[in-house]
C-alpha cells in the first residue's frame, strides 16, 4: 500500500502510523507495569503461573491487535490521501473527513482495548473475580491514556492536511472538539489515569479487596505519583503547543496589520474554535483590505482631503458658503489635438499633463476638484481651510506655466484664477452625489481660461483674487487692462504675471 504513495503522502502515512503504533505501545507498558510492578494484586493460589498466562496472551494479542490496528488507522486515513492524490480543493465532505480523522482514529484504538479488556477479563476470571476486575480496570486505564495520547498525536501530525482543507473555506460549525475536550483529555491522561489508580488502591485495601504491605502501597503511590509528573508535563506540554502555536502566529500576523501591512494572513490548520478564531482574523483583514482600497480609490477619485473630511464628518447633501480662490485650466486646441493623434497618445499626453496639474496642487495645498475632458477645476480654501487661498491658487497658476511648458512642451494651455465666496459642498442625491464648488468665482475662472488662451502669457487672474492675496505674491502680478467676460455686464479688471 505505501509502495504507491507519493512523496506528500508517504510524509503523512509513515510517520502517522508509527505514532500510533507508539501510542498503544506506551499504553501496553502502562498496563503492563501496572499490573507487575504498582498494583497491589489478590490472593491467588499460582501467581507465577497467572503471570505468565497474561503474558503470553498479551504477546498473542499485540502480535494480532498492532497490525490491525496499523491497517485499519491507513485504511480510515484512505479518502484524506486520495484527496491529496487529487490536488484539488476537497468537497465539505472530504473536509469534514480530514477534520475528524483524529477523532475517527481514537474510535479505532478505542474498539481494539475494549475487545482486550473483554479479553483479559475473562481469562482471569478463571483465577480470581477479584484480579478479572482489577486488570480489567487497568487495562481500561491504559486504554484512556492511549486514546487521549493519540488523539493530540494525530491532530498535531495532520496539522499541514487540516491547513490544506481548511485553506478556502473554514466551516462555521466546528468539526473537532474544541478547547475544553483537549483540556479534559490532558487532564484525563496526565492526571486522571494516575489519581485513579492511587484511588482503587486506596478503595481496595479499605474494602479488604486486596491486601498489601505498608511497602507495596508506598511503591504504588510513588510510582503512580512519578507516572502523573512525567506524562502529565509531556502531555500538558504538547496540548499548550497546540494552543499556543496559533496563537502566537495570530500575534505576529496583528504586528504586521499594526505595521502597515494589509496582506497579513494567517495558516488555518484547526477544525475547532481555534480555527475559527484564524479563519476570523483572515476575513477581518481581508475586509480591511478591502475597505481602505475603496477609500484609496475613492480618494483617487475625489481627491484625499474630500476623502478624509467624508470619512471624519460623514455624507449630508448641502454645502456651506466660504471664501476659496479657483484656478481653472484648460488646454488650447484639443479639438485639433484629438483629430492629428491616436487616442492611445492622446490619453498619454493628457495623463503627462494632469500628472503636472496634480504635483503642483498638492504642493500648493489645493484640491483638483474634478477633472472635466482636457480641462481640471482645483480649489483652494475648501475642503480644507488655507489661510492664504488666493495667495496659493496665482503661485499655482504661475508654476504650472513654467512646469508645463518644461515637462509637456508640445501641449498649450489658458489658466484663469478667480476669488471670492461660493457655495462648497455635496451636491445630488443621496444614492449618488460629488463634492463640488459652485459661485461666481468658478464662472469667473472659466471666463478668464477662455481669454488666457488669447494672451500672450497664457495666465490670467481677476483683481479680487489679487487683492486677497498676500503682498509678496502681489508683487508677481501686473495690471493688463480689463475686459467685459462673457455672461457679465461689468468689465473685469484683469492682471497676469509680471
Amino acid at each position: 500500500m505505501l509502495g504507491s504513495l507519493s512523496d506528500l503522502e508517504r510524509r503523512l502515512a509513515v510517520p502517522y502510523a508509527v505514532l500510533m503504533i507508539g501510542a498503544n505501545i506506551v499504553g501496553a507498558v502502562i498496563v503492563t507495569a501496572l499490573i507487575r510492578f504498582v498494583l497491589p494484586l489478590p490472593h491467588i493460589d499460582d501467581p507465577h503461573h497467572v503471570t505468565q498466562v497474561n503474558m503470553v496472551w498479551l504477546a498473542g494479542y499485540l502480535a494480532i491487535a498492532v497490525p490491525v490496528g496499523v491497517v485499519w488507522v491507513l485504511w480510515l486515513l484512505r479518502p484524506v490521501l486520495a484527496w491529496l492524490r487529487a490536488d484539488r480543493p476537497p468537497t465539505p465532505e472530504e473536509q469534514r473527513l480530514v477534520l475528524l480523522t483524529p477523532a475517527r482514529e481514537v474510535v479505532a484504538h478505542g474498539v481494539l482495548w475494549g475487545l482486550s479488556i473483554v479479553l483479559f477479563f475473562i481469562i482471569n476470571s478463571r483465577y480470581s473475580h477479584k484480579l478479572a476486575v482489577l486488570s480489567a480496570i487497568t487495562i481500561a486505564l491504559g486504554a484512556l491514556a492511549t486514546c487521549a495520547f493519540a488523539y493530540l498525536l494525530a491532530q498535531r501530525v495532520l496539522r499541514p492536511v487540516a491547513a490544506r482543507a481548511l485553506a478556502d473555506s473554514v466551516p462555521d460549525d466546528p468539526a473537532l472538539p474544541g478547547i475544553t475536550t483537549r483540556v479534559l483529555l490532558t487532564w484525563a491522561l496526565g492526571s486522571a489515569v494516575p489519581v485513579l489508580g492511587v484511588t482503587l488502591v486506596g478503595a481496595g485495601q479499605l474494602t479488604g479487596a486486596v491486601e498489601a504491605s505498608a511497602h507495596r502501597l508506598a511503591i504504588t503511590a510513588t510510582v503512580l505519583g512519578a507516572i502523573a509528573l512525567l506524562v502529565g508535563v509531556a502531555v500538558m506540554a504538547l496540548t499548550a503547543r497546540s494552543l499556543s502555536d496559533p496563537l502566537e502566529s495570530l500575534r505576529r500576523a496583528v504586528r504586521r496589520v499594526q505595521g502597515g501591512e494589509q496582506d497579513a494572513e494567517v495558516d488555518v490548520y484547526d477544525g475547532s474554535e481555534v480555527g475559527l478564531l484564524q479563519a476570523g482574523f483572515n476575513r477581518m483583514v481581508s475586509g480591511l483590505r478591502e475597505r481602505e482600497e475603496l477609500r484609496d480609490l475613492f480618494g483617487r477619485q475625489v481627491g484625499e482631503d474630500v476623502a478624509r473630511q467624508a470619512l471624519e464628518r460623514g455624507i449630508t447633501l448641502g454645502g456651506e458658503e466660504i471664501d476659496v480662490a479657483v484656478l481653472f485650466i484648460d488646454l488650447v486646441g484639443s479639438t485639433e489635438l484629438a483629430h492629428q493623434r491616436p487616442p492611445a497618445e492622446v490619453v498619454e499626453l493628457l495623463n503627462e499633463f494632469f500628472h503636472v496639474v496634480i504635483d503642483v496642487v498638492d504642493e500648493q495645498g489645493g484640491t483638483v476638484n474634478k477633472f472635466i475632458g482636457d480641462a481640471a477645476l482645483v480649489v483652494f480654501g475648501a475642503p480644507l481651510h488655507h489661510d492664504d487661498a488666493a495667495g496659493a491658487a496665482l503661485r499655482a497658476a504661475r508654476t504650472l506655466r513654467l512646469r508645463l511648458a518644461e515637462e509637456v512642451p508640445h501641449l498649450d494651455v489658458g489658466i484663469g484664477v478667480s476669488a471670492g465666496l461660493a457655495v462648497a459642498g455635496n451636491i445630488g442625491a443621496q444614492q449618488r452625489f460629488e463634492y463640488t464648488v459652485i459661485g461666481d468665482p468658478v464662472n469667473e475662472a472659466s471666463r478668464l481660461t477662455e481669454l488666457a488662451k488669447q494672451h500672450d502669457g497664457r495666465v490670467l487672474a481677476s483683481r479680487a483674487a489679487l487683492e486677497r492675496a498676500d503682498a509678496d505674491e502681489r508683487r508677481r502680478w501686473g495690471d493688463v487692462g480689463e475686459e467685459t467676460l462673457r455672461g457679465r455686464a461689468e468689465p473685469t479688471r484683469l492682471a497676469a504675471p509680471a
